[in-house]
């Protein structure tokens, strides 16, 4: 089985879920030891009648192929999903091979079957693990009838009822089946953890440039400042000395008025709250982050109401608490407000409020809400909650959640009673704000 060769591209299945090769490897050799172990312990320890050299044949065939595939490709090199498919199918057919030489599902090995449906149920996707379980169903219905004879020390041979046969294959049948789903789903749910963890880092890495890059733009305002004061005054000082009207004058006032715009432009840059984003110590209202993480997805004409209140309307105590200023805090602040803005039909109400043991954010749209039946999981990968329109199928969320908890905030989905739309509660302890 030839891996995939470089100039071929893979699909986005295969970039994401890549077989190597060296992992399918090391487990033929497993199944080789093992087998050729018990084909030697059972016809010379134990003094079992079996078809030795046949058996051998199946199992030296196995080897072969495998020695063949290790030395051809470099343990690196890489299996698309249908070639990774292609060398499990093999691997069921020589050892459903070997257990029709030795008693069919008479034989206690004949549980083995299980492994390599198992194996590619974590590694493979739905139609291959499907296609594998379909092959080994069909080996395990022709071997429950047709088999030689299971090797026995004494004659006659060991002959067990056929309805016992047939309970055998029905139990295999459903281990088959059961091991099938279930490794499948649990390994599509690491997988889908690993590509939203994935997707998570990309977003915060994302953020992290965006401050670098306010922090380079404060700086350069900064630097900048300075020439353009000093352009400015030899600018005014030259206007004077000139004629005026003349067409040097009017170049000098078009240079003035220049050097004045870009030096509106440049305190803008330095106010930005970006600016002081890479500073490791750098704080934030709490007023002022909700506000900055809203600016870059407010649109006409959903309203966006901030009120320092609980919901019962009672006043904040004590002092407004800051925060740490950084990209976790933002971009998962960002990413609920997006979603709120998103849904929302006129309005999006922002409560905040915060005492001596809690600090407290309640972000409501009026939109349709979250259904019942995905609340207490919201915040997992690739769940939706409402319609999604961009088709991130919640992963928004998820990251929002995950970057959120790595401030300290624990995050509470659930909905503002019927027709109230989504409510989403960020809790930070006091400790943890300023």
């Amino acid at each position: 089985m030839s891996p995939t060769p470089p100039d071929r591209p893979m699909t986005p299945y295969e970039l994401t879920h890549p077989v190597r090769l060296h992992t399918l490897v090391m487990l033929r050799w497993v199944a080789v030891s093992g087998q050729a172990a018990t084909l030697l312990v059972t016809y010379f320890w134990l003094g079992f009648d079996l078809p030795i050299e046949l058996g051998f044949t199946i199992v030296g065939l196995l080897a072969l192929l495998n020695l063949s595939t290790a030395l051809r490709q470099p343990s690196s090199a890489r299996l698309t999903d249908r070639e990774a498919a292609g060398s499990m199918a093999f691997d069921i057919l020589q050892l459903s091979g070997l257990l029709f030489i030795t008693g069919g599902l008479t034989n206690p090995f004949a549980l083995l079957v299980l492994a390599p449906v198992t194996v590619a149920a974590t590694i493979l996707s739905a139609r291959s693990t499907i296609a594998l379980c379909v092959l080994s169903l069909a080996c395990l219905s022709l071997l429950a009838f047709f088999h030689l004879p299971l090797p026995w020390m004494t004659r006659p041979l060991f002959d067990l009822p056929q309805t016992y046969v047939l309970g055998i294959w029905a139990g295999l049948w459903i281990a088959t089946i059961f091991m099938a789903t279930f490794g499948w789903l649990v390994a599509e749910e690491a997988r889908r953890m690993r590509d939203a963890l994935a997707a998570t880092q990309m977003a915060l890495a994302r953020e992290q440039r965006l401050s670098a890059l306010g922090g380079l733009a404060a700086a350069a305002a900064h630097e900048l400042g300075s020439p353009l004061s000093t352009i400015a005054v030899v600018a005014k000082e030259l206007i004077r000395e000139v004629p005026a009207g003349s067409e040097i004058a009017d170049d000098l006032k078009l240079l003035q008025s220049e050097t004045d715009r870009c030096r509106r432009i440049l305190a803008q840059l330095s106010q930005r709250p970006e600016a002081d984003g890479n500073a490791p110590f750098s704080r934030i209202r709490l007023t002022d982050a909700v506000e900055a993480a809203a600016v870059p997805y407010r649109r006409d004409p959903i309203v966006l109401v901030l009120e320092a209140a609980d919901s019962e309307g009672n006043p904040p105590t004590g002092e407004e608490p800051t925060l740490p200023h950084t990209p976790e805090l933002m971009h998962g602040l960002g990413n609920i407000m997006q979603n709120a803005i998103q849904f929302a039909r006129e309005t999006v109400e922002v409560r905040l409020h915060w005492d001596e043991n809690t600090v407290l954010v309640e972000i409501q749209d009026d939109g349709p809400g979250y259904p019942l039946a995905v609340l207490d999981s919201l915040g997992e990968p690739y769940l939706s909650g409402r319609t999604q329109r961009d088709g991130h199928m919640g992963l928004g969320i998820f990251i929002a959640k995950t970057l959120l908890g790595r401030t300290g905030a624990l995050v509470d989905f659930g909905n503002a009673g019927e027709g109230g739309g989504a409510r989403v509660t960020l809790r930070w302890p006091r400790a943890h704000t300023g």
